[in-house]
């Protein structure tokens, strides 16, 4: 069954319960700045700009740090210069796993994330090894409490999403990548704010690991999230 694997509510939930929230901004700063760089600092032109800052004010970021992040992307003000990577790799008992992140020194990044996977029962793989088991799609998250079940699957279908699925808490809404913006802008004139909206890679196929698994993915699942070049972690585990 392909979906949204419950690590990605995890990381969710782990970001609005986290104490370090200074990590937290500083993660969004990167990826404020590389949107603002690569789209413009007009987030009416650049909707991978607005989705981001839009995440960073629900997550409280002072207006001063996403204005100068924004800056520092457009070349108005001076900072690092930051470039995207993309690791393929396996977890324990060969979970599948694409990280995706931002930094300054890639060669750096690599190595030491290669270390917390090698220490963790995991390794990386050559590219092209792993993403072919993963569909890049708009992913959006609602809150099942927003309104009647009824009305949010009519809603998703009227929107043009390709498909939902149905969480704890959360209805997860899926879309072409081209269409997120359009989606979620549809759900917001109809007032529901989406609780996210995201560019993610979801597994074709989800894997029930054992318990065992799920216990050794989390320790690597953590270690990975507390590197501040990481931003997401994506896995077919469910």
């Amino acid at each position: 069954m392909s979906g949204h694997s419950h690590w990605s509510t995890i990381k969710y939930k782990k970001e609005m319960m986290d104490s370090k929230r200074s990590k937290i901004f500083s993660k969004l700063a990167k990826e404020i700045s590389i949107a603002a760089r690569d789209g413009g600092s007009d987030m009416t032109f650049n909707p991978r700009l607005r989705t981001i800052v839009d995440k960073a004010r629900d997550a409280n970021m002072p207006s001063d740090n996403i204005d100068k992040a924004i800056k520092k992307g457009a070349g108005e003000l001076e900072g690092c210069t930051y470039e995207e990577f993309s690791i393929e790799a396996y977890g324990p008992d060969g979970t599948a796993l694409i990280i995706d992140g931002i930094t300054d020194n890639k060669n750096r990044s690599f190595g030491e994330i290669k270390l917390i996977l090698n220490q963790r029962g995991g390794k990386m793989v050559e590219g092209g090894g792993i993403k072919w088991m993963f569909d890049k799609k708009g992913v959006i998250m609602i809150d099942k409490q927003s309104r009647d079940k009824e009305d949010l699957e009519l809603l998703a279908i009227e929107s043009g999403a390709d498909n939902f699925d149905w969480g704890e808490e959360y209805m997860t809404i899926y879309t072409k990548p081209e269409e997120l913006d359009k989606v979620k802008n549809f759900f917001i004139d109809n007032q529901i704010k989406p609780k996210e909206a995201n560019l993610e890679w979801v597994a074709k196929e989800l894997v029930q690991g054992t318990e065992t698994t799920q216990e050794k993915f989390q320790k690597l699942y953590e270690a990975l999230d507390d590197h501040d070049d990481v931003q997401n972690i994506y896995t077919n585990l469910n």
